[in-house]
């Protein structure tokens, strides 16, 4: 809140320098994209949004072959989100900052810590070509991860997601495009910290992410390839083909930039593949990630025999999804997460199969959404297995 508070108190002073300059000009603003404010003479530029995600949820599962008890029940504010963006006296020098007010969507019960500030990047425009940052932000992971949530179709992301993903870092990054005919190829880059976010200090061991991407068809209208569902609605078939990888030396958390702290350091490897097909109102969407942690045991132990792990396994996830002129649509997903050897005693597989309703209202801005999942989990060490139906309802709202 204070970080808040202190970015309120900058705008405040921005809105008024603006004021004084050029004999009094008053600032210009508009609401293309939220709430924008520019400077007079332009040199400084802000844009402010906000989004809400209101989720009631609840998991029914089976205790025996005949009997079904609700196991648990979600009802919360799943995300509430704050976002500054825009231009410091030249077009090409732009920055993101995002907030974050609810307690899941602050990392708070893995670190001890409300994390209330997601990203903080500057961006800079070297040509029409390449494009570096600095800051902390979402490394170029899997696109499932990297497309917003406040973009998906379903209620939240998959499985598959969350068990393997990079999610964000403080570190360098970089994009670079390439044209040839109608075909682009689009190559990402990183060197983080491999802390992830808000860390209070780095060792020496860094993260290295690297992605490819292919896009024969040319590219997404309104950038389609980084939101879900076809709600540009592609005249013509669009394609994206991407493959990485990612190193994290000598990772200290579970999940590399997320989760709890290990017991030890561990090396930790992510293979990510996916691929996005948009048509005419049609997506398609596939992805499989795989992770390793080479020369280690994924598990770590402290001197009382407590355990900690690292998800090494692989995932994978299938989506498809057709949008009506009606603005609703029809979704369903397969997700399967299957977890090594190593660990098949502390991890099940999951399997999930979900079917989604969505109303789009204001495109991903306002929408409701529904969805229903059923899971099977199978505990491969001793063969134990668990079934359970999930049922969610949610309300984005924002600008």
């Amino acid at each position: 809140m204070k970080k808040a508070l202190l970015l309120f108190f900058i705008g405040s002073l921005f809105l008024q320098s603006g004021i004084n300059a050029q004999d009094n000009a008053a600032p210009s603003f508009n609401f293309k994209n939220g709430l924008g404010i520019a400077s007079p003479d332009s040199a400084f530029t802000m844009n402010i949004r906000f989004r809400i995600q209101n989720r009631a949820a609840f998991t029914v599962a089976q205790e025996d072959e005949d009997t079904w008890d609700v196991s648990a029940v979600d009802a919360r504010v799943r995300r509430m989100r704050l976002r500054f963006e825009g231009q410091v006296y030249d077009p090409r020098l732009t920055y993101l900052i995002q907030l974050s007010f609810s307690r899941g969507d602050m990392d708070w019960d893995n670190s001890g810590v409300p994390n209330v500030l997601r990203d903080a990047m500057v961006f800079y425009k070297v040509s029409n070509k390449l494009n570096i940052a600095l800051g902390q932000g979402k490394l170029p992971g899997n696109r499932q991860r990297v497309v917003s949530s406040g973009d998906q179709q379903f209620a939240d992301r998959s499985i598959v997601n969350a068990a393997l993903n990079i999610d964000r870092d403080f570190g360098f990054q970089f994009n670079y495009t390439e044209k040839t005919g109608d075909v682009y190829y689009i190559l990402r880059g990183a060197v983080s910290s491999g802390e992830g976010r808000n860390s209070a200090g780095s060792d020496k061991g860094l993260c290295y992410t690297g992605r490819l991407e292919l896009l024969p068809f040319g590219l997404f209208d309104r950038r389609g390839d980084y939101f879900e569902g076809d709600l540009a609605r592609e005249k013509k078939p669009k394609l994206s083909l991407a493959g990485g990888l990612s190193f994290n030396d000598r990772s200290v958390r579970t999940g590399g930039q997320l989760g709890r702290d290990l017991y030890s350091p561990v090396d930790i490897q992510t293979a990510i593949f996916d691929g996005l097909f948009k048509c005419q109102g049609i997506a398609l969407y596939g992805e499989y990630m795989q992770r390793e942690t080479p020369e280690f045991s994924p598990v770590t132990e402290n001197s009382s025999g407590a355990k900690r792990y690292v998800f090494a396994g692989e995932g994978m996830l299938a989506q498809a999804s057709y949008l009506f002129k009606s603005n609703y649509e029809i979704a369903a997903r397969y997700a399967l997460t299957h977890p090594a050897a190593s660990i098949q005693s502390l991890e099940p597989e999951r399997t999930n199969y979900t079917l989604g309703v969505t109303k789009y209202l204001k495109a991903h801005r306002v929408k409701l959404q529904s969805d229903v999942t059923y899971e099977e989990t199978l505990n491969l060490s001793n063969d134990t297995e668990g079934k359970n139906w999930q049922f969610r309802f949610q309300v984005e709202l924002g600008i």
